[in-house]
């Protein structure tokens, strides 16, 4: 389904800043470095630049292979590329992992200056306001005085959309995809779970990796980013045996598939970071400071819009997005609506799907470069 040849291999990169970061807590972060990515040529107007923001566990390896693991694709090689709805033959795309993550950029495994320790969990927590105008300076250092376009999925498509709000003079088009205007109390209930997994392990309270409580909170994750009938599809209620052990060792094919991931994700991922990224999500409120009015949060963005939601997509649902289609049209402000056809739940926003694609490849078309 996907077209074009890919990125092929990319060369991972990191920038540094040594100015000091005032953050929302009112904490100050003494300098900081961003990992990040590039794909396609930055034209002589510096106008075709497309900032992609990447979600809870996500990183700067949007696309392609590092030379070094020919096997790690990234994450959102289906859509970045030649001929793809990213087009890297008229774009300039830039990846970044946020600050407070885990994958290069300065974050709670980094060195405290003050300690030459890692910071730990006396990281500062870190909100969305905080990484785009950490992104704003790696926007500055690559010569980028306006996006042409900001687009992500989940609190990727949040950050897209606060960039409207924080600079909206740097932002021409913003993609909102599979996200929300801030979450609801039960979606910030599964955050605090998947926490308390983390907290509660008592290798955290002693300052050991918690990987039990990384592996509860990845696995209660995953449940949430599949739709029911996608799960029913995938996995039913297949026995790995044949029959039932009558024991709690792992007999469905769920259970399987569950444990595996949370095995995975306990090997690579910080729980300190993991517990920051949901902090951001929780206080992710842009119409806060309008009393509530997303309305009137959104008024001053000169961006245009596409909104994309997904139909199983339990996690932010369709009506979610439509909250921020209904505050632009009331605004008057240019903005585009798809709902798209889909079994796979929130996770939707990273499969291959043929519709999904064209909707954001005839939008971005129109994108003047």
């Amino acid at each position: 389904m996907t077209s074009g040849t890919g990125v092929g291999v990319v060369e991972p990169q990191r920038a540094r800043f040594d100015a000091p970061l005032r953050l929302r807590s009112g904490q100050t972060l003494p300098g900081f470095e961003l990992a990040y990515e590039t794909y396609g040529t930055l034209n002589a107007a510096r106008s075709n630049a497309i900032l992609v923001c990447h979600a809870l566990s996500g990183h700067q390896h949007v696309a392609g292979v590092h030379a070094d693991a020919p096997n790690n694709l990234g994450w959102w090689d289906n859509i970045v590329g030649p001929g793809r709805p990213l087009d890297t033959d008229r774009f300039f795309v830039v990846g970044v992992n946020n600050l407070g993550g885990c994958h290069g950029s300065t974050g709670p495994a980094s060195l405290n200056p003050a300690t030459d320790a890692p910071w730990g969990r006396d990281f500062p927590i870190v909100t969305v306001e905080d990484w785009i105008e950490a992104q704003a300076r790696l926007a500055d250092r690559l010569g980028v005085s306006q996006w042409a376009a900001t687009i992500g999925g989940s609190l990727g498509g949040m950050q897209a959309m606060q960039w409207t709000i924080e600079h909206p003079g740097r932002v021409r088009h913003a993609l909102v995809i599979a996200a929300a205007p801030k979450l609801s109390a039960e979606n910030i209930a599964f955050n605090e779970v998947a926490r308390q997994a983390i907290l509660s392990d008592p290798d955290y309270a002693a300052g050991k990796r918690p990987e039990r409580g990384l592996r509860l909170a990845r696995m209660l994750g995953h449940i949430t980013y599949l739709s029911d009938d996608q799960m029913a599809d995938k996995f039913g209620r297949r026995l790995r045996h044949g029959e039932y052990k009558y024991g709690f060792g792992v007999e469905f094919e769920v259970e399987s598939y569950l444990r595996h991931q949370g095995d995975k994700f306990a090997g690579w991922f910080d729980a300190d970071t993991y517990l920051r990224m949901t902090k951001a999500l929780d206080y992710y409120d842009p119409a806060a400071a309008c009393g509530g009015d997303l309305a009137a949060a959104l008024a001053k963005a000169e961006a245009k819009f596409l909104v994309v939601s997904f139909t199983t997509d339990w996690r932010f649902s369709p009506e979610r997005s439509r909250e921020i289609v209904n505050a632009l049209v009331k605004n008057h402000q240019n903005v585009a609506y798809a709902e798209i056809e889909s079994q796979h739940g929130h996770d939707s926003f990273l499969m291959e799907n043929a519709h999904y694609h064209r909707v954001v490849a005839n939008y971005l078309a129109n994108v003047k470069t």
